[in-house]
């Protein structure tokens, strides 16, 4: 079984999917000033967990590389986008379901300097992450006129319920 962390950043992965099915290619393209479009936002999560947990824990840099590209203010296509971040995601999890409650505490090396934060910290970091853009994303979509989006938080309860540190 994974570490509670790792679960709770699955179930957040889970209900940014949700929060996005449905989203078209032409609306995952428009960009609503300030925020960015949906295309992007999507690249983006998947370029901090290629970042977290593809190239600094395992040294893998060739997972999804078109991300690179797709930084600033772009409008990468959005089943582009998420193609990529399900070929990073399924690469992060390898190494994720590795985690112990030791390894929580651990600092990854980034660029032969331990990186600022613990690995439990970054996972806590991902896992909010993921949740301020399902409410931005959220709130594009009701801009965009889409009707019936889903209301969070999902099944919690069922689907990630708290349970004590492994």
């Amino acid at each position: 079984m994974a570490h509670p962390l790792v679960e709770q950043l699955r179930f957040a992965r889970a209900e940014f999917q949700r929060g996005l099915e449905g989203v078209t290619e032409e609306d995952g393209s428009i960009r609503l000033l300030p925020s960015n479009s949906i295309g992007w936002t999507v690249a983006h999560m998947a370029t901090q967990e290629r970042a977290f947990w593809v190239i600094w824990p395992q040294g893998i840099t060739d997972v999804a590389p078109e991300l690179d590209a797709w930084q600033g203010p772009t409008t990468p296509p959005l089943s582009e986008a998420w193609v990529a971040w399900r070929a990073v995601t399924e690469a992060s999890d390898r190494w994720l379901d590795s985690l112990t409650e030791g390894g929580m505490a651990e600092h990854l090396i980034v660029n032969g300097k331990p990186y600022r934060e613990s690995v439990g910290t970054m996972l806590l970091r991902a896992i909010y992450h993921y949740w301020h853009h399902i409410g931005e994303a959220g709130a594009i979509r009701q801009q965009l006129g889409h009707a019936d989006l889903p209301q969070f938080v999902g099944n919690l309860g069922t689907e990630a319920p708290y349970r004590p540190g492994a």
